[in-house]
């Protein structure tokens, strides 16, 4: 007899599942020993919130409860600092760091730094993170630790429903706000936006003044100088250079009114958005009619955007789209003023063109509000932003 001959048929045998492997693998592990290093991490969080942010909060009644209470705070952030890099070094957690706290110098500064400090949700859910983990910090650990010695077999699967629920924790806890995130993150981008403008627009003032007015002036005086030196010896020479110097003058007050136009135009503080615009309109290269359905007057700031921002679209229209005919619409719809420039020109303008779409897109999303461009080849070109209506203050 032969082994063939004894071995069974393999018809004969039922089919039976591979054996079981357990999952001992790196990420188990790790798992393993995020567990067990609960119990001194939440130990420590838990004295440190019992002592410190308790006490704080006991002293609150006297001087000197605040401060210490908002330096705990501070310290519960670096302790949610430290659990968010252990979640991410042993249970592979995608854990952002929220943003910082900001602060300003001097004796305002102090306070509002303080009050930052003790409002802060970040510091306050690591706090309750730190208050509720000792007794999960105490199962996890013994139940791991046994696991090690008597349920090594199934101690993989019950690491990875633990470690999921400490997962979940600091997801929950730990984490910051997204839309609060967002939220500071948009409005430190916009801010930036702002400095840049502002600081592009004093530079383009400063041009100005030298490059025009300034050096008018400048040649101006040179002028009056040989004028006076000339008075007795010439006085025909001295009075054509009088006359000239008068020409200057003229020049230099029109350079200075149109940048004075260019910061702010006078008529727009007296006379509103309509006036204004049309002043703009008039002088553009094509016909433009101006249409402003607006009951009340927005805030000087949201004013003065718009009528920059139309102003800039005209100018557009007369360098570029060579249009016969264009129309401004301005009106309030609910919380939100609505501007519409539209030309029959020959389109394709985009918002890198280099035609100023792109900053004006910037310095409309730095006050929350929407710059949207429609401009196919051949045209005709529509261009619609929209601001935040705020009612103007009364004086």
């Amino acid at each position: 007899m032969t082994a063939s001959d004894t071995a069974p048929d393999s018809h004969d045998v039922p089919d039976r599942p591979p054996p079981a492997r357990l999952a001992f693998d790196r990420s188990t592990w790790k798992e393993i020993a995020h567990l067990l290093a609960n119990l001194p991490a939440s130990l420590a969080g838990f004295v440190y919130v019992t002592v410190v942010i308790f006490a704080g909060a006991g002293l609150s009644v006297t001087v000197v409860g605040l401060p210490v209470l908002a330096g705990g705070l501070l310290g519960a952030r670096a302790i949610g600092r430290a659990e968010r890099a252990r979640a991410r070094a042993l249970l592979g957690v995608r854990v952002d760091e929220p943003s910082p706290l900001h602060g300003r110098g001097g004796a305002d500064g102090l306070l509002h730094r303080l009050w930052s400090q003790l409002k802060d949700p970040v510091a306050w859910r690591t706090v309750l993170y730190s208050f509720i983990r000792l007794p999960w910090g105490v199962l996890t650990f013994t139940v791991t630790f046994v696991g090690l010695f008597v349920l090594w077999p199934v101690l993989p699967f019950i690491a990875r429903g633990l470690a999921n629920a400490d997962r979940a924790m600091v997801r929950g806890l730990l984490c910051p706000s997204d839309d609060l995130e967002r939220r500071i993150a948009e409005l430190e981008s916009d801010r930036g936006v702002v400095v840049d403008t502002a600081a592009a627009d004093l530079r383009r003032i400063e041009r100005d003044l030298h490059d025009g007015a300034q050096a008018r002036l400048v040649a101006l005086a040179m002028g009056l100088g040989l004028a006076k030196e000339k008075l007795l010896e010439d006085p025909d020479a001295a009075a054509a250079m009088v006359d000239e110097a008068h020409g200057e003058v003229k020049l230099a007050l029109q350079e200075l009114r149109d940048l004075a136009r260019g910061i702010h135009p006078a008529v727009l503080t007296d006379r509103g958005l309509d006036a204004a615009l049309s002043a703009v309109a008039s002088r553009c290269t094509a016909p433009v009619t101006v249409t402003v359905d607006l009951r009340t007057r927005p805030a000087a700031a949201i004013e003065g955007i718009a009528y920059f921002t139309v102003s800039e679209l005209l100018q557009n229209v007369s360098k570029h789209a060579r249009a016969t005919r264009a129309s401004v619409d301005v009106w309030r719809s609910d919380d939100r003023l609505m501007i519409q420039v539209v030309d029959d020109g020959r389109g394709g303008a985009g918002l890198d063109g280099g035609t100023g779409m792109s900053g004006l897109s910037d310095r409309l999303d730095a006050v929350d509000g929407l710059f949207a461009l429609h401009s196919p080849v051949g045209g005709p070109t529509t261009v619609t932003a929209e601001l935040p209506w705020r009612e103007r203050a009364t004086s």
